[in-house]
């Protein structure tokens, strides 16, 4: 079996992920995995862009409050003001990278700022309305151009390796699947963060790419680190419905710039849910809107109205959005977008201290695959990439700082045979059935709106595929689907299992049984743990 060296192991390639890498490339030999394309990322994906206190209209305390009660008490105060108030200094971090954020047209010193859901100031910075690609594109280009740094695709993590198989014990590595030449790799290291992002695929609909099949969490999970608040799944209230069209996000900085949100009979009807911030009211708040609307009218959509605003404006603002429409017959200069909520972000995940750091000896993680706290129960618009940004530099500043004796550490290979890899044999209908029957299950059963009767028909249906997959199919396999069929099902039960041990309604999570949320609740962090 080859067996690979490196001095930091990187798993993913999105913004936290090559952001550290850059901040560490001094160090020593830095691998990135990523287990399709590089820029296959949510990263990619991101339209709106990134909050940062920016005007003098606006103070750190103000966003410290909209993440604070947006994330619905919570967020981990201490974690939120950190990422706030650092803001301005990793803005400037990717301005030197060379990502070039849109100018005020009338002032071009001056960033051009949007609003979003929950914000009580324009305070995102963006790129167009393709933020994301601008800094994906970016940060690649910076890696590329740094010799000690490899971006190895089409490698799949199926297994961190641990100096004690049987117990907690310190990271040693990860083993992993080439996926071109389909063979099993170890790569050894001193260090592994998980920067995988999250877990929209174990949903039916979701604005996610493939590649978020909450892979980094079900790893950490095995090797027993802490798994916190899997409940809060947030669901974004506006992806485009059209039967040809996949995962297409609408931005929420359309409503930011004065869209409004119609039901199938033309009507509008934020105000009946959210009289005074209406379609800027917080997502969980406009997504259950937009699914009360479909259930009493029974229509498929709601639809997303820009088209009082200048045609060219519209056309320079969202460039990106006009154009990918047009592609499907609709004129957003014109007439309104159909959209649907779909599965989005995931509050919850890896648990982390200020710096990264799991419960795992020298295995960080960072992004939306960490729960940090800055989150809460709900994730403020454009605070995603920050937070991203935030903790890869938390991290390097830990890492740099236990570099003296990491470097020295002695990794030995471990006892892993060539046998322990299997190939599929049976027909690979069982595999796919097993995946789409998960995500089936997730959307109807664990979605917008939840019941305690919903949550345990979909927890013992769960448990069930999870048998199946024990008795057919355990261990390791040279097959992408196999593996990822593994991690979904292990995140899907952890969602389930929070979510039932959370008796009240609060933030992402909606209890139709306990509607309220309830000001002293013994479980602010709900923590499910292997070991």
């Amino acid at each position: 079996m080859d067996i690979s060296k490196t001095d930091i192991l990187i798993i993913g390639s999105g913004i936290a992920g090559l952001s550290l890498a850059l901040k560490l490339k001094d160090l020593g030999e830095i691998t990135i995995l990523t287990k399709k394309r590089a820029f296959e990322t949510s990263t990619s994906l991101a339209q709106g862009g990134i909050a940062c206190v920016m005007e003098e209209d606006d103070s750190f305390e103000l966003h410290i409050q909209d993440t604070l009660a947006v994330g619905d008490g919570i967020c981990k105060k201490e974690m939120v003001e950190m990422v706030v108030k650092s803001a301005p200094e990793r803005i400037k971090d990717l301005i030197n990278w060379g990502v070039e954020f849109d100018r005020d047209s009338e002032n071009p010193k001056k960033f051009h700022l949007t609003l979003e859901g929950g914000h009580s100031r324009r305070r995102i910075l963006h790129v167009g309305d393709y933020t994301g690609r601008a800094i994906e594109n970016t940060l690649i280009e910076r890696v590329l151009e740094v010799e000690n740094i490899k971006i190895l695709e089409n490698f799949l993590i199926v297994k961190l390796i641990t100096e004690d198989l049987l117990k907690p014990s310190r990271i040693s590595g990860a083993f992993v699947l080439d996926l071109i030449h389909v063979k099993p790799v170890i790569f050894l290291a001193k260090v592994v963060v998980l920067c995988t992002g999250g877990a929209g695929k174990v949903y039916l609909y979701t604005s996610n790419p493939d590649t978020a099949t909450g892979d980094g969490i079900a790893l950490a999970y095995q090797v027993g680190c802490r798994i916190a608040n899997m409940e809060f799944v947030q669901f974004h209230p506006t992806c485009l419905y059209h039967p040809k069209a996949k995962n297409f996000l609408i931005s929420e900085s359309l409503r930011g710039e004065g869209a409004i949100l119609l039901n199938a009979e033309g009507k509008r009807f934020m105000h009946k849910y959210e009289p005074v911030k209406k379609e800027l009211a917080p997502r969980d708040i406009v997504t259950r809107a937009i699914d009360m609307e479909l259930k009493k009218t029974g229509a498929e959509c709601v639809y997303l109205d820009i088209s009082h605003l200048p045609s060219d404006y519209i056309k320079k603002r969202f460039p990106y959005i006009y154009e990918t429409c047009l592609k499907f017959g609709i004129d957003i200069t014109s007439q309104p977008i159909p959209v649907v909520p779909a599965a989005h972000y995931l509050c919850g995940g890896i648990y982390t201290n200020i710096w990264g750091q799991t419960d795992i000896p020298n295995l960080f993680a960072i992004g939306e695959c960490a729960c940090t706290g800055l989150h809460g129960g709900n994730r403020l618009a454009s605070n995603s990439l920050l937070e991203a940004l935030c903790f890869s530099h938390q991290a390097s500043l830990k890492i740099k700082n236990m570099w003296n004796e990491l470097k020295e550490l002695k990794i030995k290979p471990p006892l892993i045979k060539e046998t322990a890899v299997k190939e599929i044999k049976e027909e690979k209908i069982f595999i796919s059935h097993n995946w789409d029957l998960i995500r089936k299950i997730m959307w109807d059963f664990v979605g917008i709106v939840r019941s305690l009767k919903m949550l345990e028909f979909a927890m013992k249906r769960i448990e069930f595929i999870k048998n199946e997959i024990k008795e057919n199919w355990s261990g390791i396999y040279l097959d992408l689907d196999t593996m990822e069929l593994k991690s979904i099902t292990i995140v899907a039960e952890l969602i389930v299992r929070s979510a039932l041990q959370r008796l009240e309604s609060r933030g992402t999570h909606y209890l139709i049984d306990y509607p309220f949320k309830r000001e002293k609740y013994q479980k602010d962090t709900i923590i499910f743990k292997n070991f």
